[in-house]
């Protein structure tokens, strides 16, 4: 289930169990729900797709220190190859090798293709003649959101801006 912060800013996904805790402890009010139910011995509830917190929660903005995976790699990437554009055989490239001084940086490392990795070897990228489409940079808080639903609900679409 997509969280969203009191302001409707994204910023966790959750399970749907942690979403109706939320809900019962009035921690959080639901925005969208999905067409089944959750029934109790009680009651029945709709299953949550989006709740909003009810109270503002600060969100450290340190995306800049969050763990380099290879998943958020290629979300941050749109699944792209950023050398030849492929959408197949994925791996990482550091721009700039690491035996050149290059860093496992968000801003040093790419999604690129297998035959082009190889390519682009341990050479920078002008004596290569492989420049990366768009520049690396570290990821908005979305980009983190895709990596824990690789499939976004349509529920979800009008709160998340890509």
């Amino acid at each position: 289930m997509l969280v969203l912060n009191a302001t409707f800013e994204p910023i966790n996904v959750c399970s749907v169990r942690r979403a109706v805790v939320l809900l019962l402890k009035a921690k959080a009010e639901m925005l969208e729900h999905g067409e089944y139910h959750l029934h109790s011995g009680s009651s029945t509830v709709p299953r949550p797709m989006v709740i909003r917190l009810v109270s503002y929660v600060r969100v450290p903005r340190d995306t800049h220190r969050r763990k380099i995976t290879r998943r958020a790699v290629f979300a941050r990437d749109d699944w792209t190859c950023q050398y030849c554009g492929s959408r197949g055989n994925l791996t990482v490239d550091h721009v700039i090798p690491r035996s050149k001084g290059g860093g496992s940086t968000w801003d040093n490392i790419v999604a690129s293709c297998a035959p082009c990795n190889r390519r682009k070897g341990d050479s920078l990228p002008n004596q290569a003649g492989m420049v990366p489409k768009s520049t690396p940079r570290t990821p908005g808080p979305n980009v983190f959101i895709q990596v824990a639903s690789p499939t976004i609900p349509r529920a979800w679409q009008q709160y998340l801006a890509f």
